[in-house]
Formats: structure tokens, C-alpha cells, sequence
């Protein structure tokens, strides 16, 4: 595993943080965000701890390969569209890209593909589900219609993690970032893409 010491890190500081350190991978740099009153000496001892744990993560996600293969994110689909939407909404293919600029995921129709941002692979397994949930119902209905968000929010847990992915979304500073539209076409993979996340609060 690569030591926190060889690690290129960006420290970014925010006046409306208080207590919540976050560190995730930006390309080649790791970016660390910190409240703005956090001390220089703070700062010294802090920023290292963060991003040698946020590597641990990787390395122990990489190894692991949790989640990231595509099957079990399907039969991870079926049993959503199964238990809130009757079975409607069925999915040709799910999986997971690395390619998306400003959604969490996306929805092609005419295939019936569905796509998750990598960016998701380590937050809680209920937001995973609702961006699933998302996705599925545009299975059934195309834009962000009042039945669209109804059918939305059979699964009981998608203000919470629309909130939870806003939250994200800001301390990581992704401008734009959004639940998702139906689906562009995909672009060509960064070569370099951004992966990981870790999160913390102060005592």
C-alpha cells in the first residue's frame, strides 16, 4: 500500500465546516477537507491519518472486490423492482462506470441499461439501493414526472439518502451533481479516474 508520505494531497478548508474531516481521490491527488479553524499542528497530525486510511480503504476494497461485479448488482436490481415496483422495471444490464461527470447514475431506454457512478461503490448499501431505485423507475417512466417521484418513493429510504448524496456532493465540492437525467451517450473512461472516499468527525 502506498504510505500517506508519498501521497500528492490537496488540503482544502471550509468556512461551514465544524467537525467533519472528509478525504477522497481526485486522479493522481488526494484531497483532504477540513474545517477552517483546525490549527497548523492539527493539520499535520490529521491530514496524514486521513489519507492513509482512506488508502486502506482502496486497498481493501480492490482486494476484496466488493461490489464490483456486475451480476450481483443486477439480482441486487431485480429484487428492488421486485419488492416496490411489482416487477415492472427490468433492467437488460447494470453496472458500474467510471465515466460520469455529474450524475450518480443513469438510465438508457432503449437498451433498458442502467449505470452507477463508481463514486457510490463506498457509500451505505441503502443509497446505493435508492440511486438503483432511481434508476429502475425510469424503467417506467421517463422524466421526473409527479408519478416519477411517487413510484421513487416506495423505497422508504430516499429522502434520507437524497439528502445523504447532496451532502456528499457539496463537502466534495462536485458542482452539479445530481440524482441523474435519462442517460447521454457514455464518453471514453478519464485515464485517470477519480475513485474513493472517507469521511470522519471531530471529537
Amino acid at each position: 500500500m502506498l504510505d500517506a508520505s508519498q501521497a500528492v494531497v490537496e488540503v482544502r478548508r471550509s468556512a461551514r465546516r465544524r467537525k467533519t474531516l472528509s478525504a477522497y481521490r481526485d486522479g493522481d491527488k488526494i484531497v483532504v477537507l477540513l474545517p477552517a479553524h483546525i490549527g497548523r499542528r492539527a493539520e499535520a497530525q490529521l491530514v496524514p491519518e486521513l489519507v492513509q486510511r482512506l488508502l486502506g480503504k482502496e486497498v481493501a476494497h480492490q482486494s476484496s472486490g466488493a461490489r464490483a461485479d456486475d451480476p450481483a448488482l443486477a439480482t441486487r436490481a431485480r429484487g428492488l423492482s421486485e419488492r416496490y415496483l411489482g416487477g415492472q422495471a427490468r433492467p437488460r444490464s447494470v453496472r458500474w462506470v467510471r465515466n460520469m461527470r455529474s450524475r450518480w447514475g443513469s438510465c438508457t431506454m432503449p437498451d433498458r441499461t442502467i449505470r452507477l457512478s463508481h463514486r457510490l461503490q463506498q457509500m451505505p448499501d441503502w443509497v446505493i439501493d435508492y440511486v438503483l431505485m432511481h434508476e429502475l423507475v425510469h424503467l417506467l417512466e421517463s422524466g421526473h414526472t409527479a408519478r416519477f417521484w411517487s413510484l421513487v418513493a416506495n423505497y422508504p429510504r430516499t429522502e434520507r439518502a437524497r439528502g445523504y448524496l447532496e451532502g456528499v456532493a457539496a463537502a466534495a465540492q462536485l458542482s452539479g451533481w445530481s440524482d441523474c437525467e435519462p442517460a447521454e451517450p457514455e464518453s471514453e473512461p478519464p485515464s485517470d479516474p477519480s475513485s474513493g472516499w472517507f469521511s470522519a468527525a471531530l471529537e
